[in-house]
């Protein structure tokens, strides 16, 4: 079960597929300000130095201090053992681990690069922060990033193993433990105390707290902020995550994994046993108009960890790494759960279709073409329901004449030009609702793409044509100045989609089947603003996505040529209509029953009048 709330980006991208089908019917808070000068280091400094929220002034200027004077035997744990700062590696993974504080002060993944060709640094330049708050028996309260550890490194089976000790004496320490295998994304972490009774009150369980201020790595940070969240599953089988916009907290239960989700790469605290409770955080910094910002998100999170007799043991998992379904899947702990592939039968269809039909493909083809071929089997698997679609259409431009005298005719009569308009259909053997039917059922496939192409990370820096990263937008044209709500530059894939779009939708008018009604809004106008709707819309977002939107609709319009010209024989329907009016089908189910609503309505009107 995958528990999701509402997400405006995928609202809005329903939105414009709705009515796309909507014309074959009728032929996804203000961000937070912060700058890239002093304001930027600052904050990204208390990331690293500041102390939690429940600290004291007096503890964050501690290191200035006198240990022994303040806190007693306390102090031999925040004086500075001179150990370096250390260093794990495989063949993915750079890892530097600082002495103080044992907190991770790197973590580089090898084989990737930033926007800006730079390397891909996902723990860098103080945006990490990793503490442990202890309670004392005397009612101090010490915080584990104020400890200097002393290092030990060591291999085994190629298994680097680093272990991190802040003592008090031989008998009285607490360790970190970090190990890492040579291939994986995978970092094993051990929390450990020994003999520390007589230290930490047990009444209080230790506090973990982890945050982390995570870098901008795509181009448009406004498309990538759209898919960087903070994600975790809980019980056994639940996914939920905060919101993308604003500030959101949360907490929760029997958590299984926590994911700090940067659109295409994820950090994931994974810990061997279940957190009872923990408490989630979230807060936007990405400003769409600022686009030199150098970062999208704060994630933080904190939980008690198991404490009794002097002693905590607690084992946990990191996975730094591409949020890659296939990877993810792979270590077989439902991390594939935190890169949302859509809910419900949306899901489904990528999972089981999409996402295996596109790694075949891309296996053999360039992934430009890849996402071409995919296109072309989804449309001509649609056909059928296009065809269908088509042929209802025809029907009611046959019809069209008639529905007009009946409206004229009746025209200050409303029930009784809705009966006689449904009389019409019934003798006809048409139905003006029968072309929803094939639109509802391709809606599944249009969203399951739109949801699919943004999370593709094969996708990521592949090119195409004249797009060099089929994962983010193509530029044609950069802008000298920043247009709201379209951007600094000027996208063709967006462009030729909308072209397609607009192609396509002066076809349909020429089948347009029901006249305009009064008080509703201007069918034509709504049509044609959807193709200017997507050029604004698809201008940040990814090549991909604007490439399947093109492609889709020039197959639709020549599937729809073709069925025009070669397929479907207007006279025979015509004359099919005119030999069902002579024989007239019997009105069933909802028709029937509107029917007899309506001479039910008419009835009650003619006695009114009557005065009765």
């Amino acid at each position: 079960m995958e528990e999701k709330k509402f997400d405006p980006y995928q609202f809005i991208g329903v939105f414009l597929i709705a009515l796309i089908l909507t014309w074959m019917l009728f032929n996804n808070e203000n961000p937070q300000e912060i700058s890239e000068s002093d304001e930027v280091s600052n904050n990204t400094s208390e990331i690293s130095n500041n102390e939690t929220p429940s600290s004291t002034n007096s503890e964050n200027s501690v290191l200035s201090q006198d240990y022994d004077r303040l806190y007693g035997v306390y102090g031999v744990l925040m004086q500075d053992k001179k150990s370096e700062v250390q260093v794990l590696e495989n063949e993915n993974l750079y890892i530097e681990i600082d002495p103080k504080g044992g907190l991770l002060k790197r973590v580089w993944l090898k084989n990737f690069k930033n926007y800006l060709d730079e390397p891909l640094n996902l723990i860098y330049e103080n945006n990490n922060f990793f503490n442990i708050r202890f309670s004392t028996l005397d009612g101090r309260t010490l915080n584990s990033k104020d400890f200097f550890f002393v290092t030990e490194l060591s291999s085994k089976n190629d298994k680097q193993r680093l272990s991190l000790k802040s003592k008090i004496s031989d008998q009285e320490f607490i360790e970190f433990i970090y190990s890492i295998d040579p291939k994986t994304y995978l970092i094993e972490f051990d929390l450990k105390s020994n003999g520390m009774a007589s230290f930490i009150d047990s009444k209080e369980n230790p506090i973990i707290e982890i945050k982390n201020r995570v870098f901008r790595n795509s181009k448009s940070i406004d498309y990538e902020n759209r898919y960087t969240e903070l994600t975790y599953g809980y019980e056994e089988d639940k996914v939920d995550y905060l919101s993308v916009t604003g500030e959101d907290k949360e907490a929760e239960n029997q958590v299984r994994w926590v994911s700090f989700r940067q659109h295409f790469f994820s950090t994931i605290i994974i810990p061997k046993e279940k957190i009872s409770e923990v408490s989630f955080s979230s807060i936007n910094l990405a400003d769409k108009d600022d686009l030199n910002q150098r970062y999208t998100k704060d994630f933080s999170i904190s939980f008690p960890i198991k404490y009794s007799s002097g002693n905590f043991d607690s084992q946990f998992e990191y996975y730094f790494g591409p949020s890659d379904h296939q990877i993810l899947k792979s270590y077989d702990r439902d991390l594939e759960s935190s890169v949302s592939l859509g809910w419900g039968i949306f899901g489904w269809i990528n999972k089981f279709i999409f996402l295996p039909l596109f790694g075949f493909l891309s296996s053999f083809l360039p992934y430009g073409i890849s996402i071409i071929v995919m296109t072309i089997i989804a449309r001509l698997a649609m056909s059928p329901v296009t065809y269908k679609s088509y042929v209802s259409q025809v029907k009611m431009k046959i019809l069209r004449p008639e529905i007009e005298q009946i409206n004229k005719k009746f025209k200050d009569d409303a029930i009784k030009r809705q009966q006689e308009t449904m009389s019409l259909y019934s003798q006809a053997g048409a139905n003006p609702m029968s072309g929803c039917v094939p639109a509802l059922i391709q809606l599944p496939v249009f969203y399951g793409l739109f949801v699919f192409f943004p999370i593709a990370f094969e996708l990521r820096q592949k090119s195409f044509l004249w797009a060099d990263d089929l994962s983010s937008y193509d530029v044609i044209v950069e802008l000298p100045f920043y247009f709201p709500l379209y951007g600094d530059h000027i996208s063709l894939f967006p462009i030729l989609a909308s072209g397609a779009i607009f192609i396509y939708t002066k076809m349909t008018m020429g089948q347009q089947t029901m006249p305009q009604q009064p008080g509703m809004p201007n069918m034509k106008i709504i049509m044609y603003l959807m193709p200017l709707m997507m050029l604004f819309f698809f201008n940040n977002y990814s090549s991909g996505l604007s490439l399947y939107y093109f492609v889709s609709n020039l197959l639709t319009i020549f599937l729809m040529l073709v069925i025009k010209n070669y397929i479907i024989d207007n006279n025979k329907i015509h004359a099919q209509i005119e030999e069902n009016k002579k024989k007239p089908k019997k009105a069933s189910g909802f028709t029937a029953r509107l029917q007899k609503a309506m001479e039910d309505a008419e009835k009650q009107k003619k006695s009114r009048k009557r005065g009765f």
